[in-house]
C-alpha cells in the first residue's frame, strides 16, 4: 500500500473521531472556546512538528501561504463549531462540511490548471448529491394515538 494511502486512512480515522468530539464539546462550551482548545491541541503537536520540519528552507511566500491556510482552517473550524453549537446534528453538519474538497477541485481547475477526468467529475457530482441528501431533514413521523 502506498504511504499516502496509509496517511489518508489515518486522516479519515482522526477526523471521524474529531467530528464526534466537536459535537460533544459544543454541547457544553461556545464555538469560540472550542476553537481555542482545538488550537491548544495543535500546540501539543508543535514539538514533534518542529523536530520533523525543515523551517530553514522556507521563504516569505511559503510562510504567507501557510499562514493563510491556518487562517482559513481556523475560520472553517469556527463556522463548523458554530453550526454544531446552534443545533446542527453532528451526523449532518460534519459530513456536509466535509464536502469542502469540491471547492478545492474547482479552485485547482481554475488556478492550478488541473484537469479532472470524466470519472472524477462523476465522483464530484455524486458528492454534491450526497451533500444535498445529507443536509435534508427527514419529515417528522406522525404519531398514532395508541388509546384507540
Amino acid at each position: 500500500m502506498a504511504e499516502w494511502v496509509t496517511f489518508s486512512i489515518a486522516a479519515v480515522v482522526c477526523w471521524g473521531i474529531m467530528g464526534l468530539l466537536q459535537k460533544l464539546t459544543t454541547n457544553y462550551i461556545s464555538a469560540d472556546s472550542v476553537l481555542i482548545w482545538d488550537r491548544v491541541g495543535y500546540l501539543v503537536l508543535l514539538p514533534w512538528l518542529l523536530g520533523t520540519s525543515h523551517l530553514n528552507n522556507m521563504g516569505p511566500g511559503d510562510i504567507l501561504i501557510g499562514t493563510l491556510d491556518g487562517i482559513a482552517n481556523g475560520l472553517g473550524a469556527w463556522f463548523l463549531y458554530a453550526s454544531l453549537e446552534n443545533g446542527a446534528k453532528a451526523s449532518v453538519a460534519v459530513p456536509l462540511t466535509a464536502l469542502y474538497p469540491l471547492l478545492t477541485v474547482l479552485l485547482a481547475v481554475l488556478f492550478l490548471g488541473e484537469k479532472p477526468r470524466p470519472l472524477q467529475w462523476l465522483g464530484i457530482a455524486l458528492a454534491v448529491v450526497a451533500g444535498v441528501l445529507m443536509s435534508r431533514e427527514a419529515p417528522a413521523a406522525k404519531h398514532v394515538d395508541e388509546k384507540l
